[in-house]
């Protein structure tokens, strides 16, 4: 009889590799973070040459692997593969946006985005140049949001002359709600949007995986904390240019939106459609 009435042998077969999940075909992209299963090492692709695939971790270290070996992405096998050619299509913006072609720099507009220092500025201009410089848009920069008010009260916001501001650290009860709070409810407050994000610096913004963390890291508050940063990641925090240094390092790591946290994404968004109201 060929019917087997306790059916087949659970143990024959591969029954290891059965219970695995299968990896995922996975093209082995510039800046696409990766996992060396057997080593552990993590970092970023930056090369993929003659069956091998370079990896750069957030040290600055380089290690070649075997294109075909044993990788993870967020704890999920993957299967790199040499990129295929990208498909033809209308192109989009750094923001997702759809990129139009031939445009030219729109002259600019009254309204006018702030943020609160020159890290924010050059995340803004990265992510969103295409699109704020099509729509006429000027991002300054504050150099600190404590005097805000006396800002406001130079340029003088009207229904023409817009202000759309981006905080850090815009969480309720601290120092940076307070001022929003005051300027909602002064003379310009129909003409000012002030919105923030919750992370203490907008490196924060920067989702930790682009530079091969699993999150960024607790500082005390009795450590300044940008230095604090540098400090657990292992790079040189003794004066101001070794921050701009570092800066420079994570703003490195973006090419586009996804990037960046989804809390600083839709605030920038609010700002431009705010600011560009006619």
């Amino acid at each position: 009889m060929d019917d087997d009435r306790y059916g087949r042998d659970v143990l024959s077969g591969d029954w290891k590799r059965s219970s695995r999940p299968a990896p995922t075909p996975t093209d082995a992209v510039r800046d696409l973070v990766v996992e060396e299963a057997r080593s552990g090492f993590t970092g970023a692709v930056v090369r993929v040459e003659a069956g091998t695939v370079e990896l750069e971790d957030w040290k600055g270290r380089v290690r070649a692997f075997p294109l075909g070996g044993s990788f993870l992405i967020d704890g999920a096998p993957v299967a790199l593969r040499v990129p295929r050619a990208a498909p033809q299509g209308r192109a989009r913006t750094a923001s997702g946006s759809f990129a139009v072609d031939g445009a030219r720099a729109r002259v600019a507009r009254e309204s006018r985005i702030f943020v609160e220092g020159r890290h924010d500025a050059e995340l803004v201009e990265k992510v969103w140049g295409a699109d704020l410089r099509v729509e006429g848009v000027v991002v300054e920069y504050l150099e600190g949001v404590d005097h805000l008010a006396e800002v406001l009260a130079e340029f003088r916001p009207t229904a023409t002359r817009r202000v759309g501001v981006l905080v850090d650290h815009l969480v309720p009860g601290s120092k940076e709600s307070r001022i929003a709070e005051s300027i909602a409810r002064g003379p310009a407050g129909a003409h000012v949007l002030v919105v923030g994000h919750p992370f203490v610096d907008v490196w924060q913004a920067v989702r930790p995986g682009r530079l091969g963390l699993d999150a960024w890291p607790d500082v005390p508050r009795s450590i300044e904390w940008k230095h604090g940063i540098c400090e657990h990641l292992g790079w040189p925090h003794d004066d101001q240019a070794d921050i701009a240094a570092a800066w420079q390092r994570i703003l490195g790591r973006v090419r586009a939106f996804g990037d960046l946290e989804p809390a600083l994404l839709g605030r920038v968004e609010q700002l431009i459609d705010f600011v560009t109201v006619d």
